[in-house]
């Protein structure tokens, strides 16, 4: 591995790319930034980028696949040697709600890697509604728990409020920040279910938590949603909560959430991505947040690029705008 890949405690699903399946993956890529009319949220570019996604290489498909069918005891699957230059990238976006919309490499790299998966999506309320959507560092937002921030950001599930959340997050690194110190914490249930208290299962199985919507989406008429916090499976249940949006109804489920926090925190795991490497976290069953960083504002500050995935497109057809991908 490259001093620029990922490092952190061992992980379920690792895939470093060999030079030639990078090579091969650029070239794709390299095509669909030439496809008009070089939009990623055109309609006819995603077209073609479904046809192309087949023709990523066959291992990064075979581990995608496997990951698809079962994410693991750790919920995150990692690919590293994309083959991302970090001399080439422009300066790192510095404005709030940056996105992506031109057909760049490292787009159309994201895309194409988002397709094999499922199908990308976006809301409307959250970044104009864009399919590849930057997380770089804002001045004066240091300290909000959002993308713009560098403070410690707290573990969530991503858009814990919204019915149609995504069943994945993608986040591929461009660009590191200047100390590689900033890291993508994960905080898998499937390692710290075992360990939670019966009788506190049984509170975060019952509809005693409300999560917060933001205030963009409350702006469209979105309510905040009363939910339990575990739901599916008895043995392997799905987990819906944000340790910054999601109050405790009373004070039971507010012991509950804390002894849900601890052993989510013993079982995490730190992810320092380098230039060219990519994290796939399954929202359903592992939280993510970020340790701090302290940018510089200077174009060369940490830059992600992050996309959502639905593995039923149909799901939020009626919630859809037109036939695009943006959720209303």
């Amino acid at each position: 591995m490259s001093e620029n890949s990922a490092v952190g405690t061992e992980s379920d699903f690792r895939v470093v790319l060999s030079d030639a399946e990078r090579n091969e993956l650029a070239a794709i890529a390299r095509e669909l930034t030439q496809t008009p009319p070089a939009l990623v949220d055109d309609e006819k570019w995603l077209a073609v980028a479904y046809r192309l996604a087949a023709a990523v290489p066959i291992r990064v498909r075979q581990e995608l696949r496997r990951f698809q069918h079962d994410p693991g005891l750790d919920g995150v699957l990692l690919l590293s040697n994309l083959g991302l230059d970090d001399e080439t990238l422009p300066q790192t976006p510095t404005r709030r709600g940056s996105v992506e919309r031109d057909a760049t490499l490292p787009a159309a790299t994201q895309a194409l890697i988002a397709l094999c998966l499922g199908e990308m999506i976006a809301y409307q309320k959250e970044k104009d509604g864009a399919l590849v959507q930057n997380v770089v560092p804002v001045q004066g937002q240091e300290r909000t728990q959002s993308n713009a921030g560098s403070a410690d950001l707290e573990m969530h599930v991503e858009n814990a409020f919204h019915a149609h959340r995504p069943d994945y997050v993608m986040l591929m690194c461009l660009r590191s920040d200047h100390e590689n110190r900033a890291g993508l914490l994960t905080g898998p249930l499937r390692r710290a279910f075992p360990h939670i208290p019966v009788k506190v299962r049984e509170v975060l199985w019952q509809e005693r938590f409300e999560t917060e919507a933001p205030p963009s989406f409350v702006a469209s008429g979105a309510k905040n949603l009363r939910h339990a916090v575990f739901s599916g499976a008895s043995g392997d249940p799905n987990i819906l909560v944000d340790f910054n949006a999601t109050r405790p109804l009373d004070d039971e489920a507010r012991d509950a959430m804390d002894v849900l926090k601890e052993h989510l925190a013993a079982a995490a795991q730190t992810f320092v991505l380098g230039s060219g490497d990519l994290a796939v976290v399954d929202n359903r069953i592992t939280v993510h947040g970020r340790s701090e960083f302290v940018p510089r504002y200077d174009g060369r500050d940490r830059w992600l690029h992050r996309s959502f995935i639905h593995l039923d497109g149909r799901r939020s057809l009626g919630s859809r705008v037109g036939d695009s991908q943006v959720i209303a």
